[in-house]
């Protein structure tokens, strides 16, 4: 497709005598000639970064674009950089915008002819790929929802086909699930599945086609990916850094509602691309006690403790908090300071000067606060057996309801 649009229009640029460039509907640059005549930084910023920024994409859109049929215009705006006012063509396959071509500086009335001609052949050649891709990302869907099945004879069979048929490469996987704030055991909306496709979307094209896999389900989404080749800390660290890629997109494109929270969880990494549905089941435990502890981004690997704590369910995690314990955590009871102080002794072993200085409190005052809360509990910070059943139901308690 590239390489259609590309000849394109480099035989539209010879034609004109202009330079000639191609974005997708959201501004992205699909293709460009060598350019002449005024250049822009806004120019030289589509085809250094293949994008523009949020401040030039407004303006664009300021001026009609995504509603134009035909040729229109987009003035000069010299605080970003746009300095040369440009033509642009919307490229349309029965009615659905699909791009735009752009020339920069005025036209003739012959330019805009040939635009709206190449515009066409553009649209075909678009329609034709979008058609071609979702053949394939549909393929992609069935393989990588058999690859993270219960049914070991299904996971083999989708690993070998996706390498088979070329939608995959063999080597080490690592799972990414990302999640937004919803109600316990209710599908997305249809906004907030929106805004998780582009993000996943965003962060997939940060890979190569075969190395990056997606799946979308009706809470979550996965986004595996394949790193043949590399060494385990190597590959750590690259998806630790696509996570927090995948983190940023997704809160950019939830938008400035507050109440809106995101989480990313990272799984492990494991050998075999047979092996994903392992990664897969980390990441979404990840996901979790990203959701219950507060961080926006938890790997797998790093969990502690809590990787053994999220294989419970939420009524075994529930049944397994000492009943003392559970009266000072009970909601509206107002011992926040005591819950709070107890988790920051327990946290630090045991060392009441720096459980003191982290709460900022003098170690009296944090020595009263422990006796209030054996007194609740029943506990003695005395006893280690006592101190471990304190620190686990502290931890079980964020996973079954944040405290």
């Amino acid at each position: 497709m590239v390489s259609e649009l590309q000849q394109l229009i480099d035989a539209l640029s010879a034609r004109l005598g202009r330079s000639v460039a191609m974005d997708d509907a959201r501004i992205r640059l699909l293709a460009h000639t060598a350019h002449t005549g005024d250049v822009d930084e806004a120019r030289i910023e589509s085809i250094m970064h293949r994008g523009v920024s949020a401040a030039l994409s407004a303006h664009v859109a300021q001026h009609g674009a995504a509603q134009a049929t035909d040729i229109f215009t987009v003035p000069p705006c010299p605080d970003i950089g746009f300095t040369v006012k440009r033509t642009g063509m919307p490229v349309r396959y029965n009615g659905a915008l699909q791009g735009y071509l752009w020339l920069i500086g005025p036209t003739t009335p012959q330019d805009t002819d040939v635009l709206r001609e190449a515009a066409g052949q553009a649209a075909l050649i678009l329609h034709r790929d979008h058609l071609a891709n979702e053949v394939a990302r549909s393929h992609e869907r069935e393989h990588v929802r058999d690859l993270v099945a219960p049914d070991p004879s299904l996971r083999d069979e989708a690993a070998a086909a996706l390498i088979e048929e070329g939608l995959a490469v063999a080597g080490p996987v690592a799972a990414l699930v990302a999640t937004v704030s919803h109600g316990a055991g209710e599908p997305l909306a249809e906004q907030q599945r929106l805004a998780l496709d582009l993000a996943v979307d965003h962060s997939r094209r940060r890979l190569p086609p075969t190395r990056a896999l997606v799946l979308s389900r009706p809470d979550h989404a996965l986004l595996l990916t394949i790193w043949p080749g590399a060494r385990s800390e190597g590959i750590e660290r690259a998806v630790g850094e696509l996570a927090g890629v995948l983190h940023e997109k997704l809160v950019a494109e939830i938008g400035t509602n507050r109440r809106a929270s995101c989480w990313v969880g990272i799984g492990g990494t494991h050998r075999r691309l047979a092996e994903a549905h392992v990664s897969y089941r980390e990441a979404r435990q990840a996901t979790d006690v990203a959701r219950a502890t507060g961080g926006p981004v938890s790997a797998y690997p790093r969990l502690g403790i809590y990787a053994l704590l999220a294989k419970l369910a939420p009524d075994e995690l529930a049944a397994s908090i000492h009943p003392g314990l559970l009266r000072l955590l009970e909601q509206g009871s107002g011992h926040q300071d005591l819950v709070e102080t107890l988790r920051t002794y327990l946290d630090h072993a045991g060392d009441a000067q720096r459980a003191a200085a982290q709460l900022h409190v003098h170690r009296s005052t944090l020595y009263q606060r422990l006796r209030r809360v054996e007194e609740m509990t029943g506990l003695k910070m005395s006893r280690g057996d006592d101190r471990l059943t304190a620190h686990l139901g502290l931890k079980m308690a964020q996973l079954h309801r944040p405290v």
